[in-house]
């Protein structure tokens, strides 16, 4: 009797010791009582000085006492308790297969969200991405050992084996959010491990990228990739990213290939884990696109078209934004601009033989017409047919706009309006050039304005840094896409860390190079089409944006 009442009275000190976060005192307590075997406190003792070696970093010695407590008392009711402390202890020595075997027999299903929670924690702190494969080989039902390695690889991968597993692992188990467990000693009358904090504030944002990466039919050798503009546009998101989280905004990116298919974006959709998205990038296709933009819809998810021209897609849909200017709003600003080049109320308009040239030509068209100027020629032309313009230094317009994607057409135009003295201000779409095989003679023209949504200023501070950035990581040098992608993930990221996805206040959506952009900038103060339309001059030296 005087031996249990001696006993009782440590183990009541031990938990005053603990209360008062000394460790070394509380195990000093409990080292007698862990010799007892045949007391009911024995096993407490046990569990207690282990989580007293835990707190006090000693993590072989807590979980020597604790493969001891299991080995003893085998049959006592605390035991999942034993091994989740047990599997922390591992984890925190790294041996990560050792820990996930010991979480794997707790039994009690109030323990599951805890242990979730504590592997999610300890394995975002791997960093080699060929352990992570080997543990999720090892573990192919583990879920957050599946989330920390799709985690790891679009942090850290490019490689389209890598990009192809972490596709196949979101398919399967969502995409991550972290949260960090605390151990803790447990109240005096129960034996129960400390949960980890819940954490209510997420503090980061997941962007989910859904391009057409076609990671199958990828041919490392092949220099003009089908899909290199889908890895370009990644690639640049990927150093906007790293910009982000040196201003306190933390991205999570998440690439997923999806092709011109609604079924697997419908699939993605679907699963559970998808709704934890902030930000969708994509798709590109038209049904893809819809169901991205219901489901964005129905869960106040953001919703972005990087390289869409069709303000149709944001029409109605609050939530959906273009981040290139689309054809109406080029056709818009462009007319806005050429009123300020000529009194003239007159124009001539030349289009090429794609769609997209036809119908910004189109809405050009409109929009002149719709403010009162005549349309004195309106016609489709290619680069070996212009003379059948009827242009001449007696027969000339106010002005001239030229729509088209044949890069021979702007040059030979432009010689032809020389040839015939038709001098008059030309706006031309930068298309119709190729910039590395005109001779810049042919941009001096003192009236030529250039439309060029994509425009990079050399010039523009960051353009240098970006450019030695990509370089250096991708062994490319950045094209266009590259730029843009930066850019969007910048600004996106940048207002979902301002609204928190709540858009309140429009005049918060807008943005200006000098703001670190390498392009021209976002305005969606008056809708979610981006109402930037970058118009060029080339000043004898360089181009420079003049609107």
């Amino acid at each position: 009797m005087a031996q249990t009442d001696n006993a009782e009275r440590r183990y009541q000190y031990a938990v005053r010791f603990f209360q008062q976060k000394d460790y070394v005192k509380a195990k000093a307590e409990l080292k007698p009582l862990t010799e007892i075997r045949t007391s009911g406190i024995a096993p407490y003792a046990h569990y207690y000085h282990a989580l007293a070696d835990f707190n006090l970093k000693r993590f072989s010695e807590s979980r020597l006492m604790l493969k001891q407590l299991i080995d003893r008392f085998p049959d006592w009711k605390k035991m999942d308790d034993a091994y989740y402390l047990l599997g922390a202890a591992f984890f925190e020595n790294g041996q990560y297969e050792e820990g996930i075997e010991n979480l794997g027999r707790i039994g009690d299903p109030a323990l599951k969200p805890d242990v979730s929670k504590l592997q999610t924690y300890y394995f975002s702190q791997i960093n080699d991405l060929n352990r992570l494969k080997l543990m999720q080989k090892e573990f192919p039902n583990n879920r957050e050992l599946a989330l920390a390695l799709i985690d790891q690889i679009q942090r850290t991968s490019t490689a389209p084996a890598d990009l192809e597993l972490s596709d196949r692992l979101t398919n399967r188990f969502g995409v991550p959010g972290i949260a960090r467990p605390v151990m803790t000693e447990a109240s005096s009358n129960t034996a129960t491990v400390a949960r980890p904090e819940k954490n209510r504030n997420k503090g980061y944002y997941n962007v989910a990228v859904l391009f057409p990466f076609r990671l199958n039919d990828i041919n490392p050798d092949d220099r003009a990739r089908s899909n290199q503009y889908a890895l370009d546009l990644y690639n640049g998101m990927r150093l906007a990213k790293t910009k982000l989280q040196s201003e306190g905004i933390t991205v999570n990116l998440f690439a997923y290939d999806v092709d011109n298919d609604g079924t697997k974006m419908t699939t993605l959709v679907n699963n559970p884990g998808f709704i934890q998205n902030d930000l969708l990038i994509g798709p590109l296709y038209a049904e893809p696109n819809r169901i991205a933009t219901e489901f964005a819809n129905q869960n106040n998810v953001l919703l972005v078209n990087p390289i869409s021209t069709s303000s149709e897609l944001v029409v109605n849909q609050p939530l959906a934004f273009l981040a290139t200017p689309s054809l109406n709003q080029q056709a818009v600003k462009t007319v806005a601009f050429a009123r300020t080049l000529s009194m003239v109320k007159k124009a001539a308009i030349y289009y090429g033989n794609t769609r997209k040239d036809s119908t910004l030509a189109t809405l050009y068209q409109n929009e002149l017409k719709r403010i009162g100027y005549a349309v004195q020629d309106f016609r489709k032309v290619s680069s070996s047919d212009l003379e059948a313009i009827r242009l001449s230094e007696t027969n000339k317009p106010g002005h001239i706009f030229l729509v088209s994607s044949d890069e021979n057409t702007g040059a030979k135009l432009l010689r032809l309006l020389a040839q015939r003295q038709v001098e008059v201000p030309v706006i031309a779409t930068s298309s119709a050039f190729n910039f590395d095989k005109d001779p810049l003679s042919i941009f001096s023209k003192n009236d030529l304005y250039l439309v060029y949504p994509e425009f990079v200023d050399p010039e523009r501070p960051g353009s240098d840094e970006f450019e030695e950035l990509y370089l250096d990581q991708r062994n490319l040098i950045p094209s266009t896409y590259a730029y843009q992608g930066y850019d969007m993930l910048l600004f996106f990221g940048r207002m979902l860390a301002r609204t928190r996805g709540q858009i309140t206040n429009r005049s918060q959506l807008k943005a200006a190079p000098e703001e670190g952009y390498l392009l021209s900038g976002y305005d969606y103060t008056a809708s979610n089409d981006n109402q930037v339309v970058p118009i060029v001059k080339y000043d004898g030296t360089r181009f420079t944006l003049i609107k």
